[in-house]
């Protein structure tokens, strides 16, 4: 899953940056807000946070263009702890929750993993499909309980299919959520995640969707 980090005090960034990346975010950086509505407007993001005093334009208005422009992908607030007008006019502009500053890396993350379930109209964090089970807390994967040895691009790949299964996901849809915007990407190394997840995984769980991509679907 994607996540656009915009925040423009760059300790923080770099320490938010660092814990995204670790939970096996890929993640997108912006440090003002012209950069961020730019960013949020052209690229395919699952989740972002927002802080919300930026150089350039104010988070405020970077939320509600995007909003204005119908993107609906999540977003997650960052206000000063007595910010509390900030909070008001954040979930006024359209965001979806907030966090105040100083907070714990495991509360962010807990938020965002929370959003992007709800976006995809997941309830619980693990998210299942037949006998395989993705514990969107630890990233663990299991099948039957057994749990599999997958590498960080694999399980990306099985994440972002999971939060989707059922619907159709085309090979570029995959890239543009697996891969930060600067990496060189390459919608044939897709094929290769998927053929080694084929083989780590029960019998046509991955559906092949000719002309259109994939699918992921507890076999009837």
């Amino acid at each position: 899953m994607r996540i656009l980090l915009v925040e423009d005090e760059p300790t923080l960034a770099a320490q938010l940056a660092a814990g995204l990346a670790a939970a096996g975010y890929v993640v997108d950086s912006a440090h003002n807000g012209v950069d961020a509505h730019f960013m949020g407007d052209t690229e395919a993001i699952d989740a972002v946070v927002l802080d919300l005093g930026l150089p350039q334009m104010d988070g405020i208005t970077v939320l509600k263009k995007w909003r204005a422009a119908g993107r609906a992908m999540p977003v997650l607030i960052l206000t000063a702890r007595d910010g509390w007008h900030e909070k008001v006019a954040g979930i006024d502009a359209g965001a979806d929750d907030y966090l105040s500053k100083p907070f714990h890396m495991e509360e962010l993350l807990a938020r965002l993993r929370a959003l992007i379930r709800r976006a995809g109209g997941h309830a619980s964090a693990e998210l299942t499909c037949g006998p395989l089970t993705l514990d969107t807390r630890t990233h663990r994967a299991t099948v039957d309980g057994q749990a599999l040895a997958l590498t960080s691009h694999e399980y990306r790949v099985l994440a972002y299919l999971m939060h989707h299964q059922g619907e159709v996901v085309s090979r570029t849809n995959l890239v543009e959520h697996i891969y930060a915007q600067d990496f060189d990407r390459d919608s044939n190394t897709v094929e290769v995640f998927i053929a080694r997840l084929r083989k780590k995984l029960p019998p046509r769980l991955i559906e092949t969707i000719r002309g259109l991509g994939y699918r992921l679907a507890s076999p009837q």
